[in-house]
C-alpha cells in the first residue's frame, strides 16, 4: 500500500510482485476454473457475436479492481466491463490520479473456444503516461512485465524485440474486418503490398508480446480502447519496439488518434507500416 510520500516508483519498487500475486490469483480463482468449462448461460454478446463476454470476464475483472484498488489508495481502476456497463468512467485515464487500466479476459473468442491463446492485462498509468504492465498468459503460464526506463521481461528474462530479417516479409497482425470502417480498411489495403505478409490478429496482448519477443514484426490496429493497448504497448517500447499513428505520432492512451496505428520490433519499422498505412487511405 503506496503512503502519502512514496512516488509511483518506490511503489513499483515494493509492490510489484504483489501486483503479480493478484494477476495469478484473480486468474486462478475466477478463469482458469471456467476454462474449457463454460455453460451457455455464462457467455452473452455486447455488441455482436465476435464481441463476447463471459462470468470469467466480469468477475476476474472484480477480482482485480478490488486487488488494485487496495494495493494503490486513491488510484482509479478502469476496466472494459465496467466501461461497458458505465462508458463515464473511462474519462478516468484522462485524470491525474493513477489508473489500473484492465482486460480481465483479453482474447475472449478463443478462451470461449477453449484455446490457449488469451491473457490477463494491467498497466498502471498516470497522467496519460504507461508506467508498467503485466501480460499474463494463464493457460500457457507465461507472465510478461515491463517498467517504464526498466526494461521488458518474460517469465524473468530480458526481452528484445530486434529488427526483422532482410530480404523477409513483415509479418503484421491486422485488425479484424469486423472492427473496422470503410476507411480503416482502405488504409489497410495499403500493407497488401510486396514485401509485406499481413494477417488477420489474435488476442492484442499476445500480439503486442510476440513483437517484443521478436516473433512477429508489427502490427497495424483500429480501435482505441486502452485495455486493449496499454500493457503491450508499454511491453514493446521497452523492448526496443516504437509505435505511431499513420500521421506519424505516438499512439496515445488518452485517445485522439489518427487511426489505423502500429506497434512495430523498431523505429524503422514503425515508420515503413505507418507510411503504408497512410498510403492506403
Amino acid at each position: 500500500m503506496i503512503d502519502s510520500t512514496e512516488t509511483i516508483e518506490e511503489f513499483l519498487a515494493r509492490h510489484a510482485s504483489d501486483v503479480e500475486e493478484a494477476i495469478r490469483s484473480a486468474a486462478a480463482a475466477e478463469i482458469m476454473p471456467r476454462w474449457r468449462r463454460l455453460a451457455a448461460h455464462e457467455v452473452d454478446q455486447k455488441a455482436g457475436p465476435h464481441d463476447l463476454v463471459t462470468d470469467a470476464d466480469r468477475k476476474a475483472e472484480l477480482y482485480l479492481t478490488e486487488a488494485l484498488g487496495a494495493l494503490l489508495p486513491g488510484s482509479a481502476v478502469v476496466g472494459e466491463e465496467a466501461v461497458h456497463a458505465n462508458p463515464a468512467s473511462y474519462e478516468a485515464i484522462r485524470g491525474d490520479a493513477p489508473v489500473w487500466i484492465v482486460d480481465p479476459v483479453d482474447g475472449t473468442r478463443q478462451f470461449v473456444r477453449g484455446e490457449p491463446a488469451f491473457c490477463t492485462l494491467v498497466a498502471l498509468a498516470q497522467g496519460g503516461t504507461l508506467l508498467a504492465s503485466w501480460t499474463y498468459a494463464a493457460a500457457r503460464d507465461q507472465l510478461a512485465t515491463a517498467q517504464r526506463g526498466k526494461g521488458a521481461y518474460l517469465d524473468g528474462e530480458r526481452l528484445f524485440a530486434g529488427v526483422p530479417e532482410p530480404g523477409r516479409d513483415l509479418r503484421v497482425a491486422t485488425s479484424h474486418p469486423d472492427y473496422t470502417t470503410d476507411e480503416q480498411k482502405r488504409a489497410l489495403l495499403g500493407l497488401r503490398t510486396e514485401g509485406v505478409a499481413p494477417r488477420a490478429c489474435g488476442s492484442a496482448g499476445l500480439e503486442y508480446l510476440a513483437i517484443a519477443r521478436g516473433e512477429s514484426d508489427a502490427v497495424a490496429f483500429s480501435w482505441e480502447a486502452a485495455w486493449d493497448h496499454a500493457a503491450g504497448l508499454l511491453l514493446v517500447e521497452e523492448a526496443g519496439g516504437a509505435h505511431l499513428t499513420r500521421t506519424g505520432e505516438p499512439f496515445r492512451i488518452t485517445g485522439g488518434n489518427d487511426l489505423p496505428f502500429t506497434a512495430a520490433r523498431d523505429a524503422a519499422t514503425a515508420r515503413r507500416v505507418a507510411a503504408l498505412l497512410a498510403s492506403g487511405a
